[in-house]
């Protein structure tokens, strides 16, 4: 989409703008502001748009956003004297009043249709969805109201997470079509993915599929059915609303991936970069972590006041350190801590900078201290799967058997493909240990170890289980796993990476490790 007036050209598809054919260099929040306005033109921008579309819906003072209109002006050689293209009306808002080209101006309206007006269009690369009124299979005066309650409680809960962008439902709710047109919604409401569903009542059982489309592609990314009583309605409407976020929190990203690879490098912005950094960043080893913060670290130069990937660099210095990839494992363990503190600085409620900032305190063999950040990560997100994982090792590492399995079993519901899955099997086998149920945590134990992803640290849990629990063959044959994979794994490693607090059980962990030919150091 580009925009010309005067001798300046804004691409807003390619995030530069020109003056004179060449690049005028403009601060992201300057270019978000003006490809708002612009995009606007025709009416007033009020303080509030400018706050959501600039800063995510962050709290700022007036003085950033004067701050952000000035700088805006100084790149177009404007000034709130002259006001020549962005003017300020007190107590409203701004307006662009500059003057653009017809053939462009006309390029830029979107095709409007019977059910929605256009929406805004997004000016930030972060993924955007559409999630549309479920239809209705036959009629329900009692439960007919089920196929607008869970799109709009979606809307809500999605609301909350800064990585997504979410249409309103005052645009999403007017196109009720049985078909809708994914090349419609995108072009309407600049919607990348729509999410649909289908209600249907067959006596006392509700049934609900949902499906994720990509509108770029019109591909269906994920559906699921879900299913339930009428007697349990809410109950079935929380599944759904709780499953499908998690759903999202895992398809979106690697979709996005999926497009990046198939795009030039050179092209790739800040979103596309971290995307496919998230590729790699899952694969625990070293090689790929090495690729994963060099996308991270890209992604931060492009948009120094991108959270995410300022936490995403957290969680690959905190992988180096863990799994003491680097020699220097004190200087990965600052690192996690500075970049999860940067990310928490620039987005206090993204529960992701959260998880990364309470789990960089196990670097310090403080996991305790980690948790009111882990606690607030599932207050901001309910559905966030990782946080309760989180939660799960901190309460396993203070000896807190029951209360993990709860947190790591809400978990593995939430996201039963997560990449964690592993280290959340392996947490249940710890937790069943701590509860003197050998039997559930050998078979909790091995998951882990077998399960894709796992790292030698796993193994040696599945080891020292099996050994405590009595199965000498299985404990052998787990600890020469593991030796194979890393031939300098010890008990000091072991606990390096998981400070367990509770003297008693680290006692017996340390004991059935050397047991099992495990070095001291």
């Amino acid at each position: 989409m580009r925009y010309r007036f005067d001798h300046f050209t804004l691409d807003i598809d390619r995030g530069i703008l020109l003056e004179g054919g060449r690049d005028a260099p403009i601060e992201p929040r300057a270019f978000k502001l003006l490809a708002l306005l612009v995009t606007h033109h025709d009416r007033i921008v009020t303080k509030d748009e400018i706050v959501e579309n600039v800063w995510d819906g962050r709290i700022v003072s007036d003085a950033a956003i004067a701050t952000v209109i000035k700088t805006t002006r100084k790149v177009l050689s404007d000034d709130g004297v002259g006001q020549k293209y962005l003017r300020t009306i007190r107590g409203r808002g701004v307006r662009f009043v500059g003057t653009l080209m017809p053939s462009l101006a006309a390029e830029a309206r979107k095709p409007e249709t019977d059910q929605a007006q256009p929406a805004p269009v997004q000016t930030a690369s972060r993924p955007t969805i559409a999630i549309l009124p479920f239809q209705m299979v036959g009629y329900s005066e009692t439960f007919s109201a089920i196929a607008d309650a869970i799109p709009a409680e979606l809307i809500s809960c999605l609301s909350r997470l800064r990585w997504l962008a979410v249409v309103s439902r005052g645009s999403t709710f007017r196109f009720r079509e049985t078909e809708p047109d994914l090349a419609t919604i995108h072009a309407a409401l600049g919607a990348k993915y729509c999410l649909t569903g289908l209600v249907e009542i067959f006596g006392s059982v509700i049934a609900v599929s949902v499906e994720l489309s990509d509108t770029r592609s019109q591909d269906v990314v994920w559906s699921e059915r879900f299913s339930g009583t009428i007697s349990d309605i809410n109950e079935t409407r929380n599944d759904i609303v709780t499953h499908v976020i998690s759903a999202l929190e895992l398809h979106v990203p690697l979709n996005e991936a999926k497009r990046a690879r198939l795009r030039p490098p050179e092209n790739l912005d800040a979103w596309s970069i971290y995307h496919l950094g998230l590729q790699h960043m899952y694969r625990f080893n070293k090689t790929d972590n090495l690729i994963a913060a060099s996308h991270f670290e890209k992604a931060t130069i492009l948009d120094p006041e991108f959270a995410r990937a300022h936490a995403a660099r957290s969680f690959t210095s905190f992988q180096s350190a863990f799994l003491k990839y680097s020699t220097d494992a004190a200087e990965e363990a600052s690192n996690t801590r500075r970049f999860a503190e940067k990310a928490v600085e620039l987005d206090p409620i993204d529960p992701f900078a959260n998880f990364t900032l309470g789990r960089a305190h196990w670097l310090i063999s403080d996991p305790e201290a980690g948790m009111p950040w882990i606690d607030r990560a599932i207050e901001l997100s309910p559905n966030f799967a990782q946080g309760f994982y989180a939660h799960g090792w901190g309460d396993v590492m203070a000896g807190r058997g029951v209360e993990a399995l709860q947190q790591l079993q809400t978990a593995i519901s939430l996201s039963p493909l997560d990449p964690f899955l592993y280290a959340m099997q392996s947490a249940c086998g710890l937790a069943y240990l701590q509860m003197e149920d050998y039997e559930n945590a050998v078979l909790w134990a091995e998951k882990g170890a077998r399960a894709p992803g796992s790292h030698f640290l796993i193994g040696a849990i599945a080891a020292m289980i099996c050994k405590i629990s009595g199965d000498e063959e299985k404990a052998r044959r787990w600890a020469k796993t593991t030796k194979d994979r890393r031939p300098d794994a010890s008990v000091e490693m072991f606990f390096a990476a998981f400070p367990f607090e509770n003297q008693e059980i680290r006692a017996l962990i340390g004991s059935a490790l050397i047991s099992i030919g495990f070095q001291a150091r």
